[in-house]
């Protein structure tokens, strides 16, 4: 089920991000203790869902990124730190509120949050999360960062927006999705990134560049995420395969099938996402229609593409340990579990 194109000038993907958990190992044991220091509260609920989710199993990709790309521009200070908590704590509160809004029932291999505690738990506690993260940001002095990562704030939640808008759609258009993706989820990464920089006072190509390389990596991440979707490991994913076809999630490889395809098999989408009526085999239906227009191929490919660009960006940097953790996490994301 699906074609898996690995990277054809892939460095090291076997390394995965090892080499960046090493780097980054002491300062993220630090980002832990804020973390589980900033989820305490005299309102037991709060603790107890946030712990669920922050506990499940998550890589913490994006606030590594914060503390690597800090520790490639040579910072010496601590505000790092609490930069790096920030955004895990924003990156939660998104999946809290992403959970709700889809009726999501699996969150990493676990029962959602909001299956065990409700809707409006969950949501309140996203809202918990986010308030701390941005009183870290405040604590942290750099208006700029605070700028960048408010900014950050409320382009996700303009791309959860975009998204009911094109829940259910199949006429979304290739350049519609990428403008959800682009805010949902490249927009932290991006930021992720570029405040490492920011906090090291490291001049604007610098910052640029790792806003670039951090957009395109979250590009390439999500794009991967809709394949999985279709042709994954549900150990691997943490969720049941075919998740976005059931909560009829328009992503791109159903763009690409949709377009590409009769007017029959039109219908067939139709049918399924946008008027929500399921029959016995219809998933399996739904991915050798993506394996016949290569949806799932090209779906792939885009992300390659994407990974290249986030490469790219780090060109200007001179070659370090850190620079080569950055550049595999582009790997990593690009062959995960097919």
């Amino acid at each position: 089920m699906g074609v898996v194109i690995p990277l054809k000038d892939s460095r090291n993907s076997k390394a995965g991000i090892a080499r960046l958990k090493t780097l980054v190992e002491n300062d993220m044991a630090s980002v832990n203790r804020i973390i589980l220091d900033k989820t305490k509260s005299d309102v037991e609920m709060i603790p107890e869902l946030a712990c669920h989710l922050i506990d499940s199993g998550g890589k913490r990709v994006r606030p590594m990124l914060t503390i690597a790309a800090a520790q490639m521009c040579a910072y010496r200070g601590s505000d790092h730190i609490r930069l790096a908590a920030s955004v895990e704590f924003m990156h939660t509160a998104t999946l809290l509120h992403d959970d709700v809004v889809d009726e999501s029932e699996l969150r990493r291999g676990r029962k959602a949050a909001r299956m065990l505690w409700g809707n409006e738990a969950s949501v309140l506690v996203g809202d918990f999360l986010l308030g701390q993260a941005f009183k870290m940001m405040v604590d942290v002095g750099s208006l700029e960062a605070l700028r960048i990562l408010s900014n950050a704030a409320a382009v996700i939640a303009e791309g959860e927006v975009m998204q009911l808008s094109t829940a259910k759609n199949t006429t979304t258009t290739e350049d519609e999705y990428l403008a959800v993706i682009s805010a949902k989820t490249a927009a932290l990464f991006s930021a992720a990134a570029e405040v490492g920089a920011v906090i090291a006072e490291r001049p604007k190509d610098e910052r640029a560049a790792l806003r670039s390389y951090g957009k395109n990596l979250g590009l390439a991440f999500q794009l991967i995420d809709d394949a999985l979707d279709y042709n994954g490991q549900q150990g691997e994913l943490g969720k049941s395969i075919g998740d976005d076809f059931r909560e009829g999630k328009i992503t791109l490889p159903v763009v690409l099938a949709y377009r590409r395809g009769s007017e029959i098999e039109r219908k067939f989408w139709q049918r399924t996402l946008q008027d929500g009526k399921y029959q016995d085999g219809d998933l399996e239906h739904a991915i050798s229609l993506m394996d016949n227009h290569r949806a799932l191929e090209n779906t792939i490919e885009r992300a390659r593409h994407y990974g290249a660009i986030s490469c790219d960006a780090l060109a200007i940097f001179p070659d370090t340990d850190h620079k080569t953790a950055l550049l595999e996490v582009v790997d990593f994301c690009i062959s995960r579990t097919h």
